[in-house]
């Protein structure tokens, strides 16, 4: 039978599910976060961050952490490409993952939900050798129409550390100018709305701790910035030139926070649990 995804059917997991769920991210990557206190339960916002190398160890922690701490499950829009994986997208519903699309976004803004969106997707998880760190966004305003139609202010935040994770060994570049960039050509798999978006989304190929493809247990740090209220932009949502400028105000925001949380990593004595047990060998 196909998968019939029903975001808003799944029972989700608790908090206390969740926070045992993610336990073994928290032991090895020591995540650290500011600014949590900006988000309030009673007031509905929509988080906009940068996707991090792989886009899978990011986002649950900061969820996970948010949940235990403020009561807010934050319904996470996802790239439509992790519902073609089984297993996977049974647990992204469970984890209170939604595909994102208009519909579904619109319907979890008319409930009142918390909603996070990495404007990058897939095409800024599928990183490219010198891009740790930057907002691949293209011409995507998507976000910012939906937060002026339903009037949801934006909370900028940034994520640290994950894009160190692992060394790009190869990159889409590379992959497409090889002989199996070739092949994928000849056989139909760039095409521009096939599996692999013109070969948009071709994962690097990467080296982690050692030679293996384990992450290095790099130390993370989350960062909540400063609400921008979307008031100013009220019925334009279709305005082009508004929608760009609230998507740059977001943008600058969320790689200010980047620098701030680079200096905050290069001051930083304590490197986690798992690095100080790995230099101690």
């Amino acid at each position: 039978m196909p998968y019939q995804h029903k975001p808003f059917e799944t029972e989700l997991l608790t908090a206390d599910q969740l926070w045992r769920l993610t336990a073994p991210l928290r032991f090895y990557f020591s995540p650290v976060f500011f600014g949590l206190d900006k988000i309030d339960p009673n007031k509905p916002t929509l988080l906009v961050g940068n996707h991090t190398i792989y886009g899978v160890l990011d986002a649950p922690l900061l969820i996970a952490q948010v949940f235990r701490d403020k009561g807010i499950l934050i319904r996470t829009l996802a790239d439509h490409a992790h519902y073609d994986v089984p297993g996977w997208r049974s647990m992204l519903d469970k984890t209170g993952g939604v595909e994102g699309t208009r519909e579904n976004c619109a319907k979890l803004m008319e409930r009142g939900d918390h909603v996070m969106v990495f404007p990058g997707g897939a095409r800024e998880v599928s990183k490219r050798k010198g891009e740790q760190y930057q907002l691949t966004w293209k011409r995507r305003t998507g976000f910012c129409s939906m937060a002026i139609q339903h009037g949801y202010n934006i909370l900028p935040f940034a994520a640290v550390g994950p894009d160190d994770m692992y060394d790009i060994l190869l990159d889409a570049e590379d992959i497409l100018r090889s002989p199996v960039g070739k092949l994928m050509k000849r056989v139909g798999l760039l095409k521009k709305n096939g599996l692999l978006r013109g070969g948009d989304i071709i994962m690097p190929v990467t080296r982690g701790l050692g030679p293996t493809m384990l992450p290095r247990p790099e130390k993370f740090y989350f960062s909540i910035g400063d609400e921008i209220s979307v008031a100013p932009y009220q019925g334009k949502e279709d305005d082009e030139d508004a929608l760009f400028e609230l998507r740059d105000q977001v943008a600058f925001a969320i790689q200010d926070q980047i620098s701030e949380l680079l200096t905050v990593r290069e001051n930083d004595t304590n490197k986690g649990v798992i690095r100080k047990l790995l230099t101690a060998f």
